[in-house]
């Protein structure tokens, strides 16, 4: 994923690839590809909720003070 997405985009599309997977849409020979992807998009939204939890922390030590 070289291109940075919003974690909303990148949310839904992997919601579509699960919804594929579970409904049996995706064949197998694609099957590899979309685990990548979605693999991908996991990393995405970790790394944006992660950004979001320091943000927050910031902000709370920010009114400790």
């Amino acid at each position: 994923m070289a291109k940075k997405e919003s974690f909303d985009k990148a949310f839904e599309e992997l919601q579509s690839i699960i919804g594929k997977l579970q409904n049996e849409d995706a064949s197998i020979d694609t099957l590899s590809e979309q685990l990548k992807k979605a693999k991908g998009l996991v990393d995405i939204c970790k790394s944006k909720l992660r950004d979001v939890e320091a943000d927050i922390e910031s902000i709370q030590f920010n009114d400790e003070e």
